[in-house]
């Protein structure tokens, strides 16, 4: 990104947050929390600042003007110091959904990645190793997706389900935020969870994951001498609930193509779930009658319920999750790599939530520049792209958006 176009931006962040510094919420215990922000002239990140109330954070956000901010999901005694001195005393549970790491069919679209070391690129998911050189890092170019994001906040709602279902936190302990890119983050503050450790919060990621866990230990059993095939019910609580639940979604939906491509599931035993799909849908409303289908093995079932085990799994970053020093991007500042806001949403508005409508920061003006290239998009109620050495006006949203992406420039 050229220096003109970083000034550029850099002017646009300031009039945001000269104009909307007092509508941005505080976290609690603000003394207490660990302040962090990407600054625009070094592009570099700066940590370990502290701030007494609001009105420092404020003030820090229109003299310096970054190009993202942080808070601690921590609490410390001295917030300035380093980690080592900072004096922990508790840290909120946090949950990051990055589509960036969902497997949707879109990517192949819209991403792409470049290795740094021998510059190999592809299309899509990026690959653990490049297939070139061995390398492991890489440059990657993610643009908004609808797609992507409705993954994202799919898989939002089944964690929200997770919490409050089976671990039993009211909605008043959750905040739920749009990210301002490719994703969201779930706060969950209440004292029960400060003092967790790593350990404790790696047990609640395996617990959402569904790691290790055995179907057969989840109400899936063959009893007595004739082998009579029992399984949780639709309305059982917690794991068995949800083991049943992923069958009886699966299958009403499934074509018996898909289900012979769970491994293990030979096309006879696929043909004969199949025959008694409507019986099985039917009857589960009220019980699951897993023994009453007799041609219908125990082993398939068990490679139907761990099928249904993986659908009803919520995709969390493990690291984010078990991380007591974690720094979480602060509701309603910006995001450096789109020009969109973070946006706090309350649990009743999650499902009717428009990242493209309502994380628009720059609604005002329009903007001619000069883009290299961009992908279709859309912000508001209109569709952008796609463009390819071109100048065109822009509504100031978009345009933020591409010079942000680094895929355009202001033209004088």
């Amino acid at each position: 990104m050229s220096t003109d176009v970083m000034a550029f931006i850099r002017r646009k962040f300031l009039e945001y947050y000269s104009e909307n510094s007092e509508k941005i919420p505080m976290p609690t215990s603000l003394p207490n929390r660990e302040f962090g922000f990407v600054i625009f002239r070094e592009r570099m990140m700066v940590r370990h600042k502290g701030f007494i109330n609001g009105a420092e954070v404020k003030a820090f956000l229109k003299s310096m003007t970054p190009m993202d901010a942080y808070y601690s999901s921590a609490y410390y005694e001295r917030p300035e110091e380093h980690m080592e001195n900072k004096g922990w005393l508790g840290a909120d549970l946090i949950f990051d959904i990055d589509s960036d790491h969902l497997q949707t069919p879109c990517k192949s679209e819209h991403d792409y990645w470049i290795c740094e070391s021998c510059q190999n690129s592809g299309r899509g998911q990026q690959p653990e190793l490049c297939r070139k050189c061995g390398g492991s890092k890489f440059k990657n170019e993610a643009w908004l997706c609808e797609t992507c994001l409705e993954a994202a906040k799919a898989e939002t709602q089944k964690l929200l389900s997770f919490l409050q279902e089976d671990f039993g936190f009211l909605p008043q302990d959750i905040e739920i935020c749009f990210s301002g890119h490719r994703g969201y983050h779930v706060h969950v503050e209440n004292e029960d969870v400060r003092q967790l450790d790593q350990v404790a919060r790696k047990e609640i990621v395996d617990y959402v994951l569904g790691t290790g866990l055995k179907v057969e230990f989840h109400g899936l059993m063959e009893v007595g001498k004739s082998k009579i095939v029992e399984g949780p019910n639709l309305f059982d609580p917690s794991w068995n609930g949800r083991i049943a639940k992923g069958v009886y979604d699966f299958l009403k939906t499934s074509t018996p193509q898909q289900i012979e491509e769970i491994e293990g599931i030979k096309s006879n035993k696929s043909k004969k779930a199949m025959e008694h799909r409507d019986l099985i849908l039917k009857s589960w409303n009220k019980k699951a009658r897993w023994g009453a289908l007799k041609d219908v093995s125990f082993r398939t079932w068990v490679k139907l319920a761990e099928y249904g085990l993986k659908k009803q799994t919520s995709f969390i970053d493990t690291v984010v999750t078990t991380d007591i020093h974690r720094l979480i991007r602060a509701p309603f500042t910006l995001h450096g790599k789109t020009g969109l806001k973070a946006v706090s949403i309350s649990l009743e508005h999650l499902k009717q939530f428009d990242p493209f409508v309502e994380a628009i920061a720059f609604s005002k003006g329009t903007l001619k520049v000069n883009v290299n290239e961009s992908h279709k998009f859309r912000l508001g109620n209109e569709v952008f792209g796609p463009y390819r050495q071109e100048t065109i006006e822009l509504p100031m949203a978009a345009a933020m958006y591409l010079l942000c992406k680094k895929a355009a420039s202001p033209v004088e």
